[in-house]
């Protein structure tokens, strides 16, 4: 009866969303589903096949819900299902002006639904229907001003005007709280982020970020470089679209070539990277007709498939195998910067740019004459070396004060273990010694960078209730990147500590003039580090102010906790 009364609904509604054409494929290949469309849709096709089911796993920042598809035709669930199946996990809309991924998963679920394409028995598909729900409501036709359809779409923010693509860490949104929960109910092998690129242009459809390899794992990350994206990129070209990594460039390529994208843990990749996982950004080339876009989006996405089914243990094998890596007292880099002894060469098939007349300025203008194709050899920078590491501790020590990152800790199923009572544990203290800060804001901070420390071994005192966190656990990488201070997206990076970056107390200079020439004869060793501050620091010597405030900060009247971060090492 319930089916029988869809079918109605849909009839009545003047398209059938839950048969076989898709919204977009209904359309003239320059349009794309809207939100209550792809919606519809999705209920009908669950409705119609056992297969496929259509569920409410979060919320947008405007409070609608953020739905995941998935494809499981074993009927047992994912927990069930992930002990012996690989599950691939596809983001859709993060910026809903870039709608490639989720018509092209509209159409592949059907596909996997109905058997045009094989069915796998070892890979399970879960999708983001539409991520970034409230941008994909926001429709219009001016936004992307560079590219090359549908007529209409969505708008890169959300509903409070966060681009979602940088809230992996800061977690500002509801879009990322849900996010982070839906990732670690799926807990997937294999994730893939729908995107259209910007830049220059070239002869290219499809362009990708693979997961860095060095911050993926170098077991993992070279396999999924060397083999699993290589294999992938040759199935699609087999399919019709040759490929290129992400050409973030905006002028003509260098003949010196360019690096491969970093994906810092504040982008999607990135931060999936945190838990083992294999991941690639598509970068669709925003100039090229909405249909090429679309199919070659699609394409890539069986591509995975195909390889899943094939190499479904091997990766599940490499994914265990690379968290060896990360064992308590290992080496972690926090730090990067670009290999330029090391390079892979490429044939790049591009436009020649081109200078004219500019029409609105009568100056000199870029453009690329797509007459005149070329493929030139060029240097691709794939290799990052560290330029900072820590030691792995084997617990970080949170007082419960620090609530708001307790809280995103346990939204990522990070494990915490309560201190029972009150405990005196020696440890290492963090005191920020130095650090840069962006002279605008960016989505939503005044962001921290060139973060540097001093250390110190003190004993301090814990109260009952406090957390213990463990690394020896699977979400080390997550630990490492956000509590050490020095790390580009780390928690103190994204000013969740800025408190401690401003004195409470204070002086008034008059008074504390005789304090100050009291604990200098009182104290020998004060005194004498004074007089070898005046004899190294010219500047310090003529600097009545300066000296006065060198005493204070060496004195038991300064407060500990300024500069101080509050979360501890014990190694």
């Amino acid at each position: 009866m319930k089916k029988i009364l869809i079918l109605f609904l849909v009839l009545l509604s003047g398209r059938s969303y839950s048969q076989t054409l898709t919204p977009y494929e209904q359309g003239n290949g320059n349009q794309t589903t809207t939100f209550d469309e792809m919606r519809r849709y999705y209920q009908g096709l669950a409705q119609q096949y056992a297969s496929i089911s259509y569920e409410s796993k979060g919320q947008d920042d405007n409070n609608k819900p953020i739905e995941v598809v998935i494809f499981n035709p074993s009927g047992k669930t994912l927990e069930e299902s992930r002990k012996e199946k690989c599950i691939l996990f596809v983001n859709n809309g993060i910026h809903p002006g870039e709608p490639d991924g989720i018509d092209a998963t509209m159409m592949l679920m059907r596909d996997l639904a109905t058997g045009k394409i094989k069915p796998p028995k070892n890979v399970i598909v879960v999708a983001l229907a539409s991520y970034n729900v409230s941008g994909m409501l926001n429709r219009g036709s001016f936004s992307r001003a560079n590219q090359n359809g549908p007529e209409e779409y969505g708008f890169r923010g959300n509903a409070r005007n966060y681009d979602l693509n940088r809230d992996f860490i800061k977690t500002d949104t509801k879009n990322s709280r849900s996010f982070q929960q839906i990732f670690h109910w799926i807990k997937p092998d294999v994730f893939i982020d729908n995107h259209v690129s910007n830049g220059a242009d070239y002869q290219y459809t499809f362009t990708y970020i693979s997961t860095n390899k060095e911050r993926l794992g170098n077991l993992l990350g070279n396999y999924f470089n060397s083999q699993m994206q290589k294999t992938m990129l040759k199935d699609l070209q087999g399919k019709g679209f040759i490929s290129v990594p992400y050409v973030n460039i905006h002028n003509d390529v260098p003949d010196g070539g360019f690096p491969a994208f970093m994906d810092s843990p504040r982008y999607a990749t990135g931060y999936t990277s945190l838990f083992n996982v294999i991941g690639t950004v598509v970068e669709t080339h925003m100039l090229k007709p909405y249909k090429e876009r679309v199919k070659a989006t699609y394409d890539y996405m069986v591509c995975n498939l195909n390889f899943m089914e094939q190499n479904y243990n091997v990766i599940k094998q490499k994914r265990t195998d690379n968290l060896d890596q990360y064992k308590i007292g290992n080496k972690y880099a926090i730090g990067w910067k670009l290999d330029s002894s090391k390079y892979e060469t490429m044939d790049f098939k591009g436009f020649e740019a081109k200078y004219k007349p500019s029409d609105v300025s009568s100056k000199d203008r870029l453009w690329y004459d797509r007459e005149a194709k070329f493929s030139k050899q060029v240097k691709l920078y794939n290799t990052y070396m560290p330029t900072k590491e820590i030691t792995i501790p084997k617990y970080y020590v949170i007082p419960q004060s620090e609530w708001k990152i307790i809280d995103l800790l346990k939204l990522n199923q990070i494990k915490l273990l309560r201190i029972n009572k009150d405990t005196v544990i020696t440890v290492e203290q963090y005191r920020i010694k130095d650090f840069k800060t962006t002279s605008s804001p960016y989505e939503g901070h005044y962001l921290h960078f060139d973060t540097d420390l001093l250390r110190e071994v003190n004993k301090v005192k814990f109260s009952a209730g406090d957390c213990l966190v463990p690394l020896n656990q699977e979400g080390v990488k997550f630990l490492l990147e956000t509590l050490e201070p020095e790390a580009i997206d780390s928690y103190f990076n994204w000013n969740f500590f800025d408190a401690i970056l401003g004195q409470k107390e204070y002086y008034s200079a008059y008074v504390f003039e005789d304090t100050a020439a009291k604990l200098l004869k009182g104290d020998k060793e004060l005194g004498a580090a004074f007089e070898r501050e005046k004899m190294t620091n010219p500047k310090f010597t003529e600097n009545g102010k300066a000296q006065l405030d060198w005493i204070y900060r060496h004195s038991p009247y300064y407060e500990g906790s300024h500069l101080l971060y509050p979360i501890c090492r014990i190694n």
